[in-house]
């Protein structure tokens, strides 16, 4: 039975927005890590880059449809930028349509300081299960079952946050990976890898970002949701993770889309968007 104590409420910084979400600063003070960016947060259109003051955004479902189910959301933008919106609010909103709470967690860009993601989503899901009960995300049995998504880098973010925890209470329940950035070998992003680990990365961190290196029998279960034709992550990332999932019979789904490029996020563009919807709520369903 899992018990979580409840933080004090003033220890964080709220602001109610609009559609019900609510805003929280996600440290109460310094974080463990500094990322040494010195110039303003810039938003562009909702590409927001430069982040140094993480935040949780939260979008709590209505009580009557209520499944007291979290996810926090990671979006994507290479770790130099987060798309807030097709990969942030646009699936919150849709996440909490479907009865779950869903949190985007603005993380602070890594600048090249590894640690930096991790411990921005290793605080946030502290801080979801220790408000578990002032949020109603509690079950009848005192279970609070909390997720990770993530986009892209932000997939490569919520595949850190599933195989390089350290204890049960940052462990994701469950991970939803779209189109994500997995592996720092020959299928990676470029560009994600040099923000992330810099631009001569050691041997050493290059495996262990690798996360289908990372995972084992305590890895949660994850759907993955990408296209075939994607040119900027290879499908290869996610075909390894799915690989080393059901090598250690970590229960897992794939779904590859024949054409759709990267970056479609909730965009109705996307000539699947239904389908993949359709999709991502019969797992969920089942969860």
């Amino acid at each position: 039975m899992k018990k979580y104590l409840l933080l004090p409420l003033l220890l964080f910084s709220f602001s109610v927005l609009m559609n019900g979400q609510t805003t929280i600063k996600l440290w109460d003070g310094a974080p463990p890590t500094n990322n040494e960016i010195t110039e303003p947060e810039r938003n562009e259109n909702g590409s927001v880059g430069n982040v140094t003051n993480p935040e949780m955004i939260i979008y709590l479902p209505p009580k009557e449809i209520n499944r007291k189910i979290a996810v926090i959301i990671c979006p994507g933008g290479g770790y130099s930028r987060l798309a807030m919106n097709h990969e942030g609010h646009q699936f919150a909103q849709w996440l909490q349509a479907q009865g779950i709470a869903g949190i985007i967690l603005k993380y602070r860009m890594p600048n090249k300081h590894k640690e930096v993601p991790l411990e921005d989503f290793q605080q946030a899901i502290q801080h979801v299960r220790s408000n578990a009960v002032e949020w109603d995300l509690v079950d009848e049995n005192m279970n609070t079952k909390v997720g990770v998504a993530g986009f892209s880098a932000g997939g490569h973010l919520a595949s850190t946050a599933s195989t390089h925890f350290t204890s049960n209470e940052v462990r994701p329940d469950f991970s939803i990976l779209f189109y994500p950035v997995i592996t720092m070998g020959q299928y990676t992003h470029e560009g994600s890898k040099n923000n992330l680990l810099g631009n001569n990365p050691s041997a050493n961190d290059l495996l262990a970002y690798s996360n289908e290196s990372r995972v084992n029998e305590q890895t949660p279960p994850a759907i993955l949701l990408l296209s075939d034709d994607d040119t900027a992550v290879p499908s290869m990332n996610s075909i390894m993770y799915y690989k080393a999932l059901k090598d250690n019979n970590i229960s897992a789904t794939m779904y590859i889309f024949p054409e759709g490029g990267h970056g479609w996020g909730m965009r109705d563009n996307f000539k699947y968007h239904n389908e993949m919807l359709s999709l991502l709520k019969s797992w969920l369903d089942r969860l």
